[in-house]
């Protein structure tokens, strides 16, 4: 009892985290699964991101958002949703989006809870994990839990990163990564949703990690090799060809790469058309400036994410990389020393 209110004790007595001061440019913002909305009615940009104490000043588990005016200079973030105790989810906030839907402002996220466990997939445990959904009626938020916080694909499923597509008939779907700890091969999937963002069908397969000729197996302690599916994110082209981003591992590690409906509807077949950004960079996303340039926003690298702004080429059938913005997002490749030791960069810090 004693030892307990000891650390009760020390625990109120540790300082907050100091917030980070503003303006910010990305070489100093914690962005990893970077999610940008364009918000035309007040000409300002606004940044999604998990929220990072250090960031915030904020330890609780949530989304925060920075806005900018110029893609170069940022806020200070704030927690735009925070998870309420009670919840089964006890970990992520991996992977916001947010989009405007039927009048209101909806937040995507994914939670997992390890203890909850949803049986083996040969020696790994594998647990309840998914995409939760929160609605507010500003971009900026608060968001309040819509269905109190059941995640919108079958909770038996070890899903992540869903993404709302809304097809040419108005129709709003969920494609998200089905976790390849429970499928070894990770997968792309899709769900039908009613007008309520919530499921209205099972769910639909779309392509495996592996089909893609540049994917390379990641190596287990159990011996076994998985392939990993991140961050699917749907564009409709200026021809109408349906292209999908999404990620996984390379060669030289994680990798931006895009794909391309044969069909132009989400049944697919899906072809894989190849990388756009490799060098451990990976979970992009597009949004047009309000000059009207296309532009990709991901983070690089895995650990220690930082944003990298790209401006892109709609070629109709398929997506290119015109440059990365430097100007906006600082150096190229980073040259913090936790950064650049990363195995994908030049190893002179190999004890970061």
């Amino acid at each position: 009892m004693l030892a307990l209110l000891a650390a009760a004790l020390l625990s109120a007595a540790a300082p907050a985290p100091q917030a980070a001061e503003a303006p910010l440019v990305m070489t100093a913002m914690h962005l990893h699964d970077p999610w940008i909305v364009a918000d035309a009615g007040t000409r300002t940009y606004y940044l999604f991101t998990r929220n990072e104490a250090t960031m915030t000043g904020e330890r609780r588990l949530g989304t925060m958002v920075y806005a900018s005016r110029d893609l170069k200079h940022w806020t200070r973030p704030k927690l735009a949703f925070v998870l309420p105790d009670g919840l089964w989810a006890k970990a992520g906030s991996w992977a916001p989006e947010v989009h405007r839907w039927k009048g209101k402002w909806y937040l995507f996220t994914t939670f997992h809870d390890p203890a909850a466990k949803l049986g083996k997939n040969g020696t790994r445990e594998t647990y309840r994990r998914g995409t939760v959904l929160a609605v507010a009626d500003r971009v900026d938020g608060p968001y309040k839990l819509v269905r109190g916080g059941e995640p919108i694909v079958d909770p038996k499923l070890m899903t992540l990163d869903g993404s709302l597509y809304v097809d040419p008939k108005g129709k709003p779907w969920l494609a998200y990564a089905h976790e390849w700890w429970q499928t070894t091969v990770g997968t792309i999937e899709a769900v039908p949703l009613t007008d309520e963002l919530a499921a209205a069908g099972p769910p639909q397969f779309l392509f495996r990690a592996n089909e893609a000729p540049w994917a390379v197996g990641q190596k287990q302690p159990n011996g076994d090799t998985v392939f990993v599916t991140d961050g699917p994110e749907l564009y409709r082209s200026k021809t109408g060809e349906l292209l999908m981003l999404w990620s996984s591992y390379g060669t030289k590690g994680y990798v931006e790469a895009q794909a391309r409906s044969k069909s132009g509807t989400l049944a697919g077949p899906w072809e894989q058309l190849g990388t756009l950004v490799e060098r451990e960079s990976g979970h992009g996303m597009l949004f047009r400036t309000f000059d009207g340039k296309l532009m990709m926003i991901l983070h690089r690298p895995f650990n220690y994410a930082l944003g990298k702004l790209y401006e892109m080429r709609d070629d109709g059938d398929r997506l290119s990389v015109v440059r990365e913005a430097v100007e906006l997002d600082g150096e190229a490749y980073p040259t913090h020393p936790c950064v650049a030791g990363h195995s994908s960069f030049d190893g002179a810090h190999p004890g970061c």
